[in-house]
């Protein structure tokens, strides 16, 4: 045998092999006949060149990817990790081959509708898809509009707006000890959210080898199970920590007669290194893309021209300094027999910064941050610096924050502001991960089988400030005393009030509160106080979601509604006149109608009826919409997990559509219905149980 490929009955892949090279060359090989499409068009992004086929849509993007130097940091990385770590590039190197080896023979219908032959991968092109994919994970474009708050609005709108607040991210993990179990031993579950991408950004698999045995979710792409992973005797699972290590730096450049200088903190001018690109694109003619790159950083956002010009920014990340993806953390991880093992593993752990929750077999425990966060000033996390002035440099590295000891025996992790406060400023609101104890807190002890119940839960605790406003109205114990209200719109808030604060997809209730907060955030973003943020400065296309000024009064306004002041905003008067507004025209459908799900596609083909959902971006089952701008969900559980370390055959998982790729497939879709039910399907380890797949 040298490597065999296996698939359950829902088409997710099962790998055996003589050794772990073998076992990586087939997972390439696997990968690649399940989302041909998919790692090509990943490839493209990592490399800025996906617009030579996708059209203008794409080429913001790749004028980032091309600015901002990914593929040059990727084969920086290679180059290093070639040198310090020959197991791993090796490792590494096999992936590559089975990829190319498949993709060579792939007929994915995709590649014939735009012209597209499927290209060839580099040693360095996993590298690239896992910098690509993470690049934007920690939010420094957050920083572009924090610097623009607190220019036009004083340096308390930091916290209004940003600190605990408009966050999306709504990945939850949560661990229970054996103290706290029906078995005896540790549960981790979860789900991590991300934009929902068909095909998935998760891949179900399971990786065998005389080594080790691993089932968990890979990235396509990338070799190995980085993220989740359940081997047997030890499990693991992650969430976004929210950390700040990326900074931007405000640059002064000037052109001479050989090309272009920066001026750095010690008042000295120094040559930067500069090229030209050209970015091509479909059915258009070619983009020029101008690369520069500072002692600090490539610059990603060029220097205006004009009577005026203001300054480039550019990007500071550990990668580029370091030349380290933490690629060597992934081979240990997959060998870990405990938690000591994974433990050691992610001290190499660099890109991107997570919490970490581990559990084994014995009763050993862990949660910790694994990353690598840079030491530097205050401000350095909050807005771009400017470059010519010195102490902002970097000086170190953050010793990783860890429990010592997990309270109550659980641990929650929720992007709320917890392990990881010391390394971050913009944190997820608590909502979600005190919700997630209170559930844990309501039984003595929970079997892998009743997670899924917490996955589901859809209680909105950040509707509370606009409901006290509603109540405030007016003093519902006088029917009398709404001069200020008509009588449907007196009607429609007694109704809310009633409410039962869950957003269920078939809750007529919670889609008139969405149309409620969808006014209130439309009514507050048309303030003249808030005018200045309308119009956001010249900066890149890719840039402006982050700056765009009703999603993040969407995201923070519980914030601006239970603030002592608000720039002079009668706050009052605005959820009166949303309330009004409603009532004239109310919704007469449920949640679900409005809130449907959206994922994102290279190619919008072929089209499906997406369904509603249940959710919201404040409850567990974290469905984000964009308050006051859209009701439909980008975002949501990109995968639910459920770690038995009792028996493993007990383990339950989901991705939103299924493990291939490919549409029409049996198992392109299948998994859908469970993933809407808040079901999980079964985790199989049992090769005898198992269909085998010819031609390796």
């Amino acid at each position: 045998m040298a490597s065999e490929i296996y698939r359950d009955t829902w088409g997710i892949p099962h790998l055996r092999a003589d050794s772990t090279r073998e076992l990586a060359r087939a997972q390439g090989v696997v990968t690649a006949r399940d989302r041909a499409w998919q790692l090509e068009v990943e490839r493209h992004r990592a490399r800025g060149t996906s617009a030579s086929f996708l059209g203008a849509e794409a080429v913001s993007w790749d004028l980032f990817a091309r600015r901002a130097r990914l593929d040059d940091t990727a084969r920086r990385c290679w180059t290093a990790l070639e040198e310090r770590d020959a197991e791993t590039a090796e490792w590494v190197r096999a992936y590559v081959d089975g990829v190319n080896e498949e993709l060579a023979r792939s007929a994915a219908p995709e590649f014939g509708r735009v012209g597209l032959a499927p290209g060839r991968w580099e040693p360095w092109t996993p590298l690239g898809v896992w910098l690509a994919t993470h690049i934007l994970f920690a939010g420094f474009p957050a920083k572009l509009w924090r610097d623009q708050a607190i220019r036009h609005l004083g340096p308390e709108a930091v916290g209004l707006f940003a600190t605990d607040g408009p966050g999306t991210s709504g990945s939850n993990g949560w661990l229970v000890s054996g103290a706290r179990t029906t078995t005896g031993h540790a549960v981790i579950a979860g789900d991590p959210h991300r934009f929902i991408e068909d095909p998935g950004v998760y891949q179900q698999i399971h990786l065998s080898c005389p080594e080790f045995d691993v089932v968990g979710l890979a990235v396509p792409g990338v070799p190995g199970i980085a993220h989740f992973g359940h081997g047997g005797t030890v499990a693991w699972a992650i969430t976004n920590a929210m950390a700040d290590y990326q900074d931007l730096y405000e640059e002064r450049l000037r052109r001479t007669g050989t090309g272009v200088e920066a001026l750095g903190p010690d008042g000295v001018w120094r040559p930067a290194s500069r090229h030209l690109e050209s970015v091509e694109v479909a059915g258009q003619a070619p983009v020029e893309a101008e690369v520069i790159e500072t002692e600090r950083g490539p610059v990603i956002v060029p220097q205006p021209t004009g009577p005026a010009p203001g300054h480039a920014l550019s990007l500071r990340h550990p990668p580029r300094v370091t030349a380290d993806l933490g690629f060597s953390a992934l081979l240990p991880l997959l060998r870990a027999r405990r938690v000591a093992d994974v433990d050691r593993a992610l001290d190499l752990w660099a890109e991107p910064v997570n919490v970490v929750q581990a559990a084994d077999t014995d009763g050993g425990l862990l949660h910790r941050v694994a990353g690598r966060v840079p030491v530097r000033a205050e401000e350095n996390r909050t807005r771009p610096v400017p470059a010519w002035e010195p102490g902002h440099e970097w000086q170190g590295w953050h010793e990783p924050p860890r429990a010592a000891e997990l309270p109550d025996g659980i641990a929650v992790m929720a992007n709320q502001r917890g392990l990881a406060a010391p390394l971050g400023v913009e944190f997820a609101p608590p909502h979600r991960a005190d919700r997630i104890r209170e559930l844990l807190r309501q039984k003595e002890h929970w079997s892998p089988r009743d997670m899924p119940a917490i996955h589901r839960d859809t209680h909105l605790a950040s509707a509370a400030p606009l409901l006290d406003r509603l109540a405030a109205l007016s003093d519902l114990s006088d029917p009398s005393a709404l001069p200020d209200l008509s009588p449907e719109a007196a009607a429609l808030r007694d109704r809310l009030l009633r409410w039962d604060r869950r957003m269920d997809a078939d809750s007529a209730d919670a889609a008139v509160y969405a149309a409620v907060r969808g006014a209130v955030v439309r009514h507050l973003a048309a303030h003249p106080a808030f005018a200045a943020l309308t119009v956001p400065p010249a900066y890149p296309e890719l840039l402006l979601p982050w700056l765009a000024l009703r999603p993040r009064i969407g995201f923070a306004l519980e914030h601006l509604l239970r603030a002592e002041e608000l720039y002079g905003v009668d706050r009052q008067e605005v959820v009166r006149a949303a309330l009004e507004e409603v009532a004239q025209r109310p919704p007469g459908g449920v949640w679900g109608e409005s809130h449907r799900l959206t994922p994102w596609r290279a190619l919008p083909w072929p089209s499906y009826d997406e369904p509603g959902l249940s959710g919201d971006h404040d409850c567990v089952l974290c469905t984000s919409a964009v308050p006051g701008v859209t009701d439909l969900s980008a975002r949501g559980p990109a995968a639910r997990y459920v770690w038995d370390l009792a028996r493993r055959e007990d383990s339950l998982w989901v991705v939103p559509f299924g493990a291939s790729g490919v549409p029409g497939s049996a198992h392109h879709r299948d998994q859908l219905p469970l993933w809407l039910k808040g079901d999980l399907a079964p985790v199989v380890t049992d090769f005898d149980r198992l269909t085998e797949e010819s031609d390796v």
